[in-house]
């Protein structure tokens, strides 16, 4: 409705100006047609004041000639030559006055007609000044009506957010369908937890952490540790994680190429958050290269179709877009040393781009995971141990064996604890009162389900950091609770199992 009146009253503005400008210009013309009238009408009065005054003045020299010839008898030759010299005389004086009256006439015409004119030049200028403000105010007002238009534009983008964004992977055409397979999850699970272990050796398995892994030295530690202790080879991909989904699924290529040349065995990749983005990318984009090397892939917490923390953050044309832009741009890239692209390409536009150009290979068993986090009032007193420091200055403590270096050196790790699991916490219930959409915090589970893959959907609360850091309490506080590392061995079974299945 603003738009609209703002609209009406700029076409009205403009109407005026229209208006304002034929009256100046049949103004100019009527006072100029004026002036030719009034100065026709004065100088055909004085051209006959000339002619009369040139009329008398003749008379008057004809009758001096008549006295003179009369009185010729009397006169001498001398007298005769005077009056001629007088008559020239007076003819001369008779032609420069008629010039200087002449010319005082036309300048006195031209100063009474400036006086004239005077009032005409005020109004003329009064108008000017009149129509110049007039255009003046309506050029700021359609710079006003523009900037309005701007900022209402931003603000109802800013406040409609990712609400058309999420789940487009369910509503785009040509996806394939996914399947349900969290009866087989909790199965296997439970078989694990009874001490049935069915993880085969005959697997490389290819760990690959989420975006600001680096700054985590734990991070899926406590799963590849687990994993050594059955004999299985695991390894943890060592790629930098604040770089961009292309440049991570290059490395993660060369580095599924050296495992596979140098074990002899194909590789089963389980990425959590971006690390699964960009093992799928690698799969995607050099799918003819590792399509014998690679034997499955399951995407943890992925925000495979994007997120709207990343989309929300750098959406152009937002209220303070650019301020947020500098602001990432700083962190991640002066601080961290990292690309801001690695957080550009989780957002819907980049991840909308990167399917529609590379597709997923069919004949790889894919597994999708996402879970919902908790937003109890419980969970802001979870700590999450993310890092250790050592603290080599510390004095030896009573009892402490000297000998033993490993001891020692364990004895002076002191545990960071940070309460990740209550900024997760904060940020599910965002999404949730926001868009209504159930996530891990970081990710919803519309956006973490692969196209054409087994979806595992866990009934327990889990956020989106507690796969890869185990919460800060003892193991006697509850023992019936799941450990990440035995969910990431229930789903790397699950892998086996599917692609068993597909190659009979």
């Amino acid at each position: 409705m603003a738009n609209n009146n703002v609209s009406a009253i700029c076409s009205c503005c403009s109407e005026m100006d229209g208006i304002f400008s034929r009256l100046l210009i049949l103004t100019s013309s009527i006072t100029r047609r004026l002036i030719e009238f009034f100065e026709d009408i004065l100088l055909r009065d004085v051209n006959r004041l000339l002619r009369d005054s040139e009329i008398n003045s003749y008379g008057q020299s004809q009758t001096s000639a008549t006295y003179a010839s009369s009185s010729r008898d009397c006169n001498s030759d001398t007298s005769i030559g005077f009056l001629d010299r007088n008559a020239s005389d007076l003819e001369d004086h008779h032609s420069s006055g008629l010039e200087i009256v002449n010319r005082n006439y036309h300048r006195g015409v031209r100063f009474i007609f400036k006086g004239l004119m005077l009032p005409i030049y005020c109004f003329e200028f009064a108008w000017g000044s009149v129509i110049a403000s007039w255009r003046y105010s309506c050029y700021h007002m359609r710079c006003m009506q523009v900037h309005m238009q701007s900022f209402v534009s931003r603000v109802v983008k800013t406040l409609h957010g990712s609400s058309d964004d999420i789940g487009w992977l369910q509503s785009a055409p040509g996806m394939a369908p996914v399947e349900d397979g969290s009866a087989r999850f909790v199965e296997l699970l439970q078989g694990i937890r009874n001490g049935l272990h069915k993880l085969p050796d005959s697997f490389v398995y290819l760990l690959i952490p989420g975006l600001f892994s680096n700054l985590g030295p734990l991070y899926f530690v406590s799963t590849k540790r687990f994993f050594s202790k059955m004999g299985l080879a695991c390894h943890i991909a060592k790629i930098h994680s604040e770089a961009s989904v292309e440049q991570n699924a290059w490395e993660l290529k060369q580095y599924i190429e050296e495992l596979y040349w140098g074990s002899g065995k194909r590789v089963m990749l389980l990425g959590h958050s971006k690390g699964g983005v960009d093992a799928a990318a690698a799969l995607s984009i050099y799918s003819e290269e590792l399509r014998d090397k690679v034997a499955g892939l399951a995407l943890v917490q992925s925000p495979y179709g994007g997120t709207p923390i990343a989309s929300d953050i750098l959406r152009e044309g937002q209220v303070a877009d650019k301020e947020t832009r500098r602001i990432m741009e700083f962190l991640i890239c002066k601080l961290i040393k990292g690309d801001i692209r690695a957080l550009e390409d989780l957002t819907y536009e980049k991840r909308k781009e990167f399917v529609g150009a590379h597709k997923l290979p069919e004949n790889i068993p894919l597994i999708s995971f996402h879970s919902e986090a908790s937003v109890a009032p419980g969970v802001v007193a979870t700590l999450s141990h993310i890092a250790h420091a050592e603290l080599p200055w510390l004095p030896q403590f009573p009892g402490e064996d000297r000998g033993n270096d490993d001891f020692a050196l364990a004895a002076r790790k002191v545990p960071v604890v940070f309460p990740v699991s209550a900024a997760m916490a904060l940020s599910a219930l965002h999404l949730q009162l926001r868009y209504g959409e159930k996530s891990d915090g970081l990710v919803t589970c519309r956006d973490a389900e692969v196209p054409g893959s087994i979806v595992v959907k866990p009934e327990r609360k889990l956020d989106h950091s507690w796969m890869v850091y185990s919460s800060w309490k003892k193991d006697s506080e509850d023992s019936s609770e799941v450990d990440a590392c035995e969910m990431c061995e229930a789903l790397l079974t699950m892998l086996v199992e599917l692609g068993v299945e597909r190659s009979n």
